[in-house]
């Protein structure tokens, strides 16, 4: 069992549960350390929920960081679910300290922060990924596999969408809908495209493979006197020819959580709903449609290997979570062995993916700021 800590996910905090559900699905690793809250009181509070040693409950993320690297039963890694303002310097402290790091998206507000925090990971030799939710379905994952076998042929569109409706009324500091979303003091430069649309940037690159040449970006904020934006429409250019077209949004009333992705090809084509997330559609080159189903169907053992449940039996978000960390912690436990990890070992999204949406995000911003202009993704 390897020991991890936390820093953020307190009380009422909806994802750090999520995060240490998914954990525990696994039972790979087990929380013994956590800095929850930025009140110690708070903190301390709810690490005795949690049945923690109170002297591993932490004031701070950098008391934390420090400490739990001189410890000889100290965490191995991290897991940073904060909001946004605090990735950077949480995953700073904790590579800084020889720790291995998973962050929740966006990696930081920057990309030139995101590169710092990779060159310090390198040059400590650590394990550094991201909670790109997606990536933990098996589904995704089989489509990847047609993709990269040619099934679908070369890819002429790409089309993603996430449609919510969460924020499709004002918010005020007392609501509790994540208010510091909407804070660009926390939350950053961008609130629907830093928080949802660069899950479907990443979602994309996972399953195509493809590298984005360049995009024209339009961030609206539709909901009146909101600062920050709660709609996105992007147009892709790909390298190679290909052609993309994006759409996130919080202010879609009547969406939960409606991530969609459709791939085309010169020779068939694949759709994937997350409401949906066991199954998904391949279209061949005769128009036939073949409904794929995880569980029931034959999958790559790539994919099958992380399909938990009987066909039927609808594996969701937390079983995602869980074969991200599945992933990590499979490579950590080799890394620990002293083995030398190949790229086919890391099967959890990288900090270099996290990297590629912050880099994302600024091409958008720049763009929408610009009358939607054409923004090159390499400057």
């Amino acid at each position: 069992m390897i020991n991890y800590g936390m820093v953020g996910g307190g009380k009422g905090a909806f994802i750090g549960d999520v995060h240490r559900t998914a954990i525990r699905m696994n039972n790979e690793a087990k929380l013994v350390a956590g800095c929850f809250s930025r009140s110690e009181e708070k903190s301390k509070e709810f690490g005795n929920t949690l049945n923690l040693d109170k002297d591993r409950v932490y004031s701070s993320f950098s008391e934390m960081a420090e400490k739990e690297s001189k410890r000889e039963d100290g965490i191995k890694f991290v897991v940073c679910v904060t909001p946004n303002n605090l990735h950077y310097s949480v995953c700073k402290a904790f590579l800084s300290a020889g720790i291995n790091v998973v962050c929740d998206k966006p990696l930081t507000w920057s990309s030139k922060e995101s590169e710092e925090l990779i060159k310090i990971q390198k040059k400590n030799d650590l394990l550094f990924g991201v909670t790109y939710t997606y990536t933990g379905y098996p589904a995704i994952k089989q489509m990847r596999s047609m993709v990269k076998q040619n099934v679908i042929g070369k890819i002429r569109f790409v089309n993603c969408e996430y449609p919510q409706g969460w924020l499709s009324q004002p918010i005020t500091e007392n609501s509790k809908l994540s208010p510091w979303r909407m804070d660009p003091k926390v939350s950053g430069p961008t609130n629907c495209l830093g928080d949802i649309g660069t899950h479907i940037e990443n979602l994309s690159a996972f399953v195509t493979g493809l590298k984005m040449n360049r995009v024209s970006a339009r961030l609206d904020s539709l909901v009146e006197n909101r600062t920050l934006d709660d709609n996105a429409t992007i147009m892709v250019d790909y390298e190679g020819g290909a052609k993309g077209l994006f759409w996130s949004t919080q202010i879609a009333m009547g969406y939960d959580n409606a991530v969609r992705i459709r791939v085309f090809g010169e020779k068939g084509s694949l759709e994937w709903v997350q409401e949906d997330p066991d199954h998904f559609i391949y279209t061949d080159e005769n128009n036939n449609k073949h409904i794929q189903s995880r569980g029931r169907d034959s999958f790559e053992e790539n994919a099958e290997k992380y399909s938990r449940l009987p066909a039927g039996h609808q594996e969701g978000i937390y079983e995602a979570f869980a074969n991200i960390y599945k992933a990590y912690v499979a490579s950590l436990k080799k890394k620990l062995n002293g083995e030398v990890l190949s790229y086919d070992d890391l099967e959890f999204p990288s900090a270099e993916m996290g990297l590629e949406g912050v880099i994302y995000v600024e091409r958008c911003l720049e763009s929408s700021k610009n009358d939607s202009k054409w923004v090159s993704i390499k400057k």
